[in-house]
């Protein structure tokens, strides 16, 4: 075991930080104004006496672009988990269909499941790590007879205090950093490397942001508004109708 040096960990950050801001300004440059309307439900935005079409379209946006943001920068954390567990225990990317991480500590191997948060699935993605833990162990078993294995659910954020769930481990934030690193402040030194050209790379964003409201906005305007009110009715069917309606013709900008 060594200890992890955290120029090290900066360094990492710095070059790999990029992917994240790069994946996320890529994914907002190919995003389409019909895209994000058929994944949103237009019943809820009526019930919130929603008026405005810019308001309506920056609401759909930043909800979409959440999700696509938590997914990408959880790819960053598992790359970043998985390095600094690779300088202390020699962890490296597991083979294991969803395992991310193996290594071994204190005479036990580990496989872990990386997630960004602990509350990341339903009962059955749960029930489908549990899973994929019990073939990795059989997997492993019978190359490892001699050393026990224990299944690990790793969280980057957060916190449970009850870490053990029978089959496996639960282990969240300050848990899970300090578990692939031995240093208990782990998890507050890695933020301020996070912030690495954080500025200059969202400012790009925010103008590209700010385009696509804008052009979304006119477009919303032009399909789904009349005399400047919100055609709730088209744009529910648009969402929901068994057929396109005849008003609504997809547009190859669109």
């Amino acid at each position: 075991m060594k200890l992890i040096n955290l120029n090290d960990v900066r360094k990492y950050v710095e070059n790999n930080i990029k992917t994240f801001h790069s994946k996320r300004l890529e994914r907002l440059g190919k995003l389409k104004l019909r895209q994000i309307l058929q994944r949103k439900n237009p019943y809820l935005f009526k019930s919130k006496n929603v008026l405005t079409a810019q308001d309506l379209v920056k609401t759909l946006l930043d909800a979409y672009l959440s999700s696509q943001e938590e997914t990408i920068f959880g790819e960053f954390l598992e790359g970043l988990a998985i390095f600094i567990c690779g300088k202390v225990f020699g962890g490296k990317k597991s083979a294991a269909e969803g395992i991310d991480l193996e290594f071994e500590r204190d005479n036990i191997k580990y496989i872990v499941s990386i997630k960004s948060g602990p509350n990341w699935g339903n009962s059955s993605q749960i029930n489908k790590m549990k899973d994929n833990f019990k073939k990795a162990k059989r997997i492993l078993g019978t190359n490892i007879s001699k050393t026990n294995i224990v299944a690990v659910n790793g969280c980057c954020y957060g916190r449970d205090n009850k870490p053990d769930k029978g089959d496996y481990l639960k282990c969240c934030g300050q848990r899970f950093w300090e578990f692939i690193s031995r240093n208990a402040d782990l998890y507050i030194q890695i933020i301020e490397p996070l912030g690495y050209k954080a500025k200059e790379k969202n400012e790009k964003f925010l103008e590209a942001y700010s385009k696509l409201i804008n052009k979304f906005t006119f477009e919303f305007g032009r399909e789904f508004c009349i005399d400047g009110q919100i055609n709730w009715k088209a744009l529910v069917q648009f969402s929901s109708s068994t057929k396109q309606p005849k008003n609504q013709k997809t547009r190859k900008n669109n």
